[in-house]
């Protein structure tokens, strides 16, 4: 059985649960949209389109205004262009509202983050606003994919901020925090930039679209987290597709008050026959 070329969101569903991994990426078993996951495909498309915005019509009194009306107006497009899925979800007027206004406030939280570098790039290096607006944007929605380690992931943006290069993933997530799973999902990425460019990034980081940018330097040992998870769910999951194989990790995120995982009536986590014998050892 070869090896099947993994993510960093199917090795950190593994890590969560062998199950679901099983259900979602054996299986193929249809799973559910939800406005977290809807409301993050606009943000990101926004985010990858802010940069294509017509340098030319930059002054240096009006590109703070400017950035402000192009990530309104492509946030305003592409969560029209998502009414379809939005509807599909059953959310109710004010829900809708609640998630529309918190998500453009994210963006606009980004924005005024990203006219700040502007002005202190103008501020610094003397450049024209066109220069300066070239400077700080970034390759965006990079594929990488190694064969050698049977992995790929699309990373969001990666800066060049003088003789380093930063590589960047944007969450609206509600924490602040390096998660496991965040760091891992960064320590995927270095490693596949590592191998196709021959050069570990200086940094890699979240934008936490509801606070900032958080970045942490890349070393060796984050290249060696990596390599060491990737085998690890390589090593079992090519051993065999059995379900059996794949154990059920019962927690809260099974089923939590607004919700439940996709497969949680075809899993049915905490049915007694489901969970290990009380009291036992090994």
């Amino acid at each position: 059985m070869g090896k099947r070329v993994e993510s960093p969101s199917s090795i950190n569903t593994f890590k969560q649960c062998p199950r679901k991994y099983y259900y979602q990426y054996i299986a193929k078993l249809p799973t559910l949209p939800n406005i977290h996951q809807v409301r993050g495909n606009i943000a990101h498309s926004a985010l990858e389109n802010f940069y294509e915005l017509d340098a030319g019509t930059l002054t240096p009194e009006n590109y703070p205004q400017q950035f402000r009306s192009r990530i309104q107006s492509l946030f305003v497009q592409t969560w029209g262009k998502y009414t379809p899925q939005l509807h599909k979800l059953g959310l109710s007027r004010d829900q809708e509202k609640f998630y529309f206004e918190e998500t453009l406030l994210m963006l606009l939280n980004w924005t005024n983050q990203a006219i700040d570098e502007m002005t202190l790039v103008l501020a610094k290096n003397g450049y024209s606003v066109q220069e300066a607006f070239q400077k700080i944007t970034p390759l965006r929605e990079q594929h990488f994919r190694s064969d050698h380690y049977a992995v790929r992931g699309f990373v969001d943006a990666i800066r060049q901020i003088d003789d380093e290069v930063h590589i960047i993933d944007y969450k609206t997530n509600s924490s602040f925090e390096f998660k496991d799973e965040l760091k891992l999902q960064l320590a995927i990425y270095s490693l596949l930039y590592f191998e196709k460019n021959g050069k570990i990034p200086s940094k890699v980081g979240i934008f936490f679209l509801r606070h900032k940018l958080k970045l942490m330097p890349v070393d060796n040992g984050l290249l060696e987290l990596a390599k060491k998870e990737i085998e690890l769910v390589h090593t079992h999951t090519s051993a065999s597709e059995d379900p059996e194989h794949y154990p059920r990790c019962p927690s809260g995120l099974c089923k939590w008050s607004t919700g439940q995982c996709d497969f949680y009536e075809v899993c049915k986590p905490f049915e007694k026959s489901m969970l290990p014998p009380a009291n036992s050892s090994g």
